[in-house]
């Protein structure tokens, strides 16, 4: 059969389709800011464009048009900007872009921080933003002083002549805005970087983070505003039929309550009176459909789903004959619902007054909250300005608009500007949650040991029906395949399928989305194989990777630095490609305590070209650690539709002391950048579990480890 693999055309379809949906697929990037964007006024910007502002003072500053939740836009971005103006880092200044068609994620159809995409999207954009503005620099300057642009240089925030006249990029920056912006210039070689890749690279945003000044979401102040404290039906999607709120208005410092679409708000001067008020509430709940669910009747609608045929999304030979006529291994393995659990709780500011809305708050999707919040306010969406603050963690969670649209709700309904703050039990009980999925495998050895034929078949919910439902087409949720599709391994008879099975669990993109529900499967089984061949697990591997060099190269490099020994029962590997980063992971067990204890986890990833190389360990550092915590101990249970988790005692984060040795090692490469946000995740549950298989010769298929 012809490999169907919608690795690229599936994606780049999305991704078409996404364009035309936010009503423009951004090609250029020279868009003035306004009609009097070019001024002399004393910093104003005397160039300006969608990326790029430079005042008279030679101040310049990028334009971000990706959030900042902790993995280094404010840095790696501008780094490539620095790189092409050839300034130093420290020069630039960074601002919070609002919602404009510009700023679309050309991987993700909107203007979302997500996936893992904003240095893959950004690289070759600001890179070319930043090479085209020196161009035109530099032709001022030579403009200016009647020379040949061959004779001048852009260096360190000036253009100089070779003759010695010199001027900063600020006093060129009005005759350079009338100059046409060269649409391919041409970029650096990155054997002449001078910012990109080095290990000197400070933060751009730690000063303010660690004084206190950067302004996160909960920081946000508004003149005249009052705190809300949202009541919620236990059950998801339930709404109020009835609201006492006489108790609650007698609390000295409560100053409305008001009812919403899906909550009862108390307002008040401060949190814990709006709390207070809160719980002073006497409400009648509609629960609705979902008062019934239970963990226990969704895991069977799924395993009913397994009988279904699905859409097949990548086959190569002919696995079903090959698996019809062989000897048949077999393994199914089950993933619980997980929470994103940010440190910051879901928040959200509003202001609507007078036909405008005014939200500012910790937001993925600028243009999903625009839309949200003009509904919720009654206004046009060109009346709704979005104000990104920093994330106190997103994984995915602050990508839904649910928190922007009670915001704007309340303040409409109150009259006033409100921020709305969940507590952490509303955050937990309240979320978008990691679907769970089973997964069964089937599979025929070679003669050779090797997979001859795999068959894997995916059931779980589809998070793009909810979220994005016109990207949903024959059964295919674009994102479900991830981790699957783009296997690595050649295995000469291959299908895998997905069954989209709807069950009613309000569920959402967690970090990483589905490589971690499906590198936990197929790394899972890739060991069950090796074991059944009666083979070491390196080298099983090793021997399915030999077209997939840089996966080979990551696998071998992970072996030497963890101390990996065939034949060991302490070790346990996983390997993947994971948005366009090739990772491998091995896991080593304190085998001298009886409890399941990860002494060290290895690491090795080939991302490509490494923006920020202390920033890409440590984001893939948090990444192990965040799945780490949640192979171990985290599982989100339902019953008559109320979850039944609600804060870090029983839905544990894992502790300083909990934390194993980590080591990450980057693998030098001139490939264009891979994603990192995400890539630290999927493959330590995989590796976790094959450490405990070879440790004490008990599989285990169902996460979470110590349930």
């Amino acid at each position: 059969m012809k490999n169907n693999s919608l690795k690229s055309a599936g994606r780049r379809q999305f991704i078409q389709k996404s364009a035309a949906l936010s009503g423009a697929f951004v090609v250029g990037m020279y868009i003035p800011l306004s009609s009097g964007a070019v001024t002399t006024e004393a910093n104003q910007p005397a160039l300006a464009n969608a990326w790029i502002r430079i005042t008279p003072e030679n101040q310049i500053t990028l334009i971000c048009a990706r959030s900042e939740m902790g993995q280094d836009v404010y840095t790696s971005l501008p780094a490539l900007l620095a790189e092409e103006l050839n300034i130093p880092l420290s020069m630039i200044k960074v601002e919070i872009a609002g919602v404009a068609p510009v700023y679309v994620n050309a991987m993700l159809g909107g203007q979302i921080t997500g996936g893992s995409s904003s240095v893959r999207e950004g690289f070759d954009k600001l890179r070319t933003a930043g090479a085209a503005t020196r161009a035109v620099l530099v032709q001022a300057a030579a403009a200016r002083w009647n020379v040949s642009v061959d004779q001048c240089k852009a260096m360190n925030g000036k253009v100089t002549h070779a003759g010695g006249k010199s001027a900063t990029y600020g006093e060129l920056a009005m005759d350079a805005s009338k100059l046409p912006l060269p649409e391919k210039p041409a970029l650096k070689s990155p054997a002449d970087y001078m910012v990109i890749g080095k290990e000197s690279m400070k933060r751009l945003d730690t000063p303010a983070k660690i004084t206190g000044k950067a302004v996160y979401g909960v920081d946000v102040k508004i003149p005249g505003m009052a705190i809300a404290s949202l009541a919620q039906c236990p059950v998801i999607g339930g709404t109020p039929s009835s609201v006492d709120s006489s108790a609650a208005l007698k609390i000295p410092g409560v100053i409305k309550v008001v009812q919403i679409s899906d909550g009862v708000a108390v307002l008040a001067k401060d949190f814990y009176i709006a709390r207070k008020g809160r719980d002073a509430l006497k409400i009648t709940w509609n629960e609705g459909s979902n008062a019934m669910l239970s963990n226990q009747l969704v895991r069977s609608q799924l395993e009913a789903g397994l009988s279904k045929k699905g859409a097949i999304i990548k086959s190569v030979g002919d696995a079903n004959q090959v698996i019809s006529s062989g000897k048949v291994i077999s393994a199914q393995y089950f993933l619980p619902y997980l929470a994103h659990s940010t440190m910051e709780p879901v928040n959200c500011s509003a202001d609507v007054a007078n036909g405008k809305c005014r939200i500012i708050g910790p937001i993925q999707f600028q243009q999903g909250g625009q839309a949200v919040a003009a509904a919720a306010a009654g206004v046009k969406p060109e009346d709704v300005t979005i104000e990104t603050t920093f994330l106190g963690g997103g994984f995915g969670r602050r990508l839904e608009v649910d928190f922007i649209r009670q915001a704007a709700e309340i303040s409409r309904a109150a009259g006033m500007p409100v921020k709305m703050l969940w507590t952490k039990e509303d955050d937990i009980t309240h979320d978008f949650y990691r679907p769970m999925s089973i997964h069964h495998i089937d599979a025929v050895l070679g003669a050779n040991g090797q997979l001859n034929a795999m068959k894997a078949k995916m059931v779980s919910q589809s998070i793009t029906t909810r979220a994005f439902p016109g990207f949903v087409k024959d059964g295919v949720d674009p994102f479900m395949v991830e981790g699957s599709n783009n296997l690595t391994y050649d295995i000469p008879n291959l299908e895998i399928a997905n069954v989209i099975e709807e069950v009613g669990v309000r569920v959402g993109y967690w970090r990483s989305v589905s490589n971690s529900l499906n590198a936990f499967a197929l790394e899972s089984f890739m060991d069950e194989a090796a074991k059944a061949a009666g083979k070491d697990p390196v080298e099983y591997r090793l021997a399915a990777l030999k077209k997939q060099p840089r996966a080979e190269a990551v696998l071998k490099l992970a072996v030497k630095k963890s101390g990996y020994r065939a034949g060991s029962k302490k070790f346990g590997v996983a390997q993947m490609e994971c948005y366009d980063t090739y990772t491998a992971c091995i896991v080593e067990l304190d085998t001298s305590v009886p409890s399941t204890t990860v002494k060290k986890v290895t690491f090795v990833a080939d991302c490509g070209i490494t923006i920020h190389p202390d920033q890409a360990r440590a984001q893939l550092t948090g990444g192990i650690i965040y799945g780490l915590g949640a192979a171990l101990s985290n599982e989100i249970t339902i019953k008559n539709g109320q979850v039944q988790q609600n804060n870090f005692n029983n839905y544990p984060s894992l502790r300083q002391n909990q934390i194993p040795v980590v080591e990450v090692h980057l693998i030098p490469s001139q490939e264009k950048p891979g994603g990192l946000g995400e890539a630290g995740v999927p493959l330590v549950a995989p590796a976790l579990v094959n450490a405990i298989a070879a440790a004490t010769g008990k599989r285990i298929r169902e996460l979470p480890v110590q349930a």
